[in-house]
């Protein structure tokens, strides 16, 4: 039997591509689990299926468990002690640094990438802005991390034997940066904590955290130009004050509510908006599972997971404008036009079963080809994409 490690770049809490290693420790269970640091409480990390989680230098410098992501300049170099050299399969969850693994030529290296490093190439000067680093020593000194990041990054992009990414729209930027083809498999959605809800209310939704890059401002100033229709936000962050002294009085603004209020309100909800540009997306495809349709940019993992006109509409400008006039477009709307089974019946295809399912095929078809053992039927996975989304990829991402 192969002996497994399973690479993640960081544990603090769990979300999306925490949820994506738990599945991968599902297919592979006696994985051995590597990560830069491991800040996770007990219940946490044992509810992912991890007992423990060997760590790098990084986890004992000062000051690490609130601020180890200020240690990205030594985040390349704490990747490469990491040593894997007494497994034979390296499974990487990645979308920092954790790619960048060394292992030899016996050693088969699968990646799956949430994302090339966001920050160091699509939103460089977006993050420059957000960090009031566009000029300065400051400015300077960020640039020159980044500039290191990055080619650090690009130098490393053949030490995977298989990329896999979560979306075509990730698989395109896998291309664009790394001159790689990745083979994509859609990251798993917890679906059974939503149910479809037949009863809709007047009111649409939002939900995230609420940072820049996720563009709360733009769905504020959306519904400032639609007075008579009514929007509920859920969630907290550093915008939370800007937002809520910007929003309009058909503007409610929630604050951090748990999973049960929140899928309260998903259930109910007319519609759920989204202006963010995601690599995947898990809130979009947790409103279909409630019935709930998705009011979303015709870009990014929205574009590949809702069916537009059937399962949401998409808009094509990230404004107020287009957003707003998308609105009234779906409010004119009959009720009937969007069936919650329909939506709930999209959503599940990207259920946690499915995902296990294709990686486990991709690894043990690529285990059997490494052996020289006769290879099994190419991996063939439908991706069931909306037809709209075959001329969104392309354009921006080469």
């Amino acid at each position: 039997m192969p002996r497994f490690a399973l690479v993640h770049d960081w544990f603090d809490c769990v979300a999306g591509s925490e949820n994506v290693v738990r599945e991968m420790l599902r297919c592979f269970p006696s994985s051995a689990v590597f990560s830069l640091v491991d800040h996770l409480p007990e219940q946490e990390r044992r509810e992912l299926g991890i007992d423990a989680i060997e760590t790098s230098f990084i986890q004992r410098l000062p000051f690490s468990k609130k601020w180890f992501r200020n240690y990205l300049p030594l985040m390349p170099l704490a990747i490469e002690q990491l040593d894997l050299s007494s497994y034979d399969v390296i499974l990487s969850s990645s979308h920092a640094v954790a790619k960048g693994v060394i292992t030899t030529a016996e050693q088969l290296h699968i990646s799956y990438v949430h994302t090339p490093i966001r920050y160091a190439w699509d939103m460089y000067h977006e993050y420059l802005q957000q960090a009031g680093a566009t000029r300065g020593i400051k400015s300077a000194l960020i640039r020159a991390v980044l500039h290191y990041i990055r080619t650090w990054d690009r130098g490393t992009a053949d030490r995977p034997d298989i990329y896999v990414a979560n979306s075509h729209f990730v698989a395109a930027r896998i291309k664009k940066t790394y001159g790689r083809e990745a083979q994509v498999i859609y990251p798993p959605v917890d679906l059974h904590r939503w149910s479809t809800c037949y009863r809709k209310e007047p009111y649409f939704l939002a939900a995230g955290r609420l940072v820049p890059y996720k563009r709360f401002d733009l769905l504020v100033d959306a519904f400032a130009r639609l007075p008579d229709q009514r929007l509920v936000i859920i969630g907290d962050g550093p915008e939370f004050k800007k937002l809520k002294a910007r929003a309009g009085e058909n503007v409610t603004m929630l604050g951090y509510q748990n999973d049960e209020v929140l899928s309260d309100y998903m259930r109910r909800a007319r519609g759920f908006v989204f202006a963010a540009v995601e690599d995947f997306g898990i809130l979009p495809v947790e409103a279909q599972a409630c019935g709930t349709p998705v009011i979303g940019m015709r870009r990014g993992g929205v574009a590949e997971t809702v069916i537009d006109g059937e399962t949401g509409l998409l808009f094509d400008e990230q404004t107020p404008e287009c957003i707003a006039e998308t609105i009234r477009a779906f409010s004119d709307l009959p009720d009937s036009f969007l069936d919650p089974d329909h939506i709930r019946a999209n959503a599940e295809r990207f259920n946690a079963e499915r995902f296990r399912s294709e990686f486990s095929e991709l690894v043990k078809s690529a285990i059997q080809q490494r052996k020289g053992a006769p290879a099994a039927a190419p991996l063939s996975i439908p991706q069931r994409l909306p037809v709209s989304y075959s001329a969104s990829v392309n354009p921006v991402y080469g």
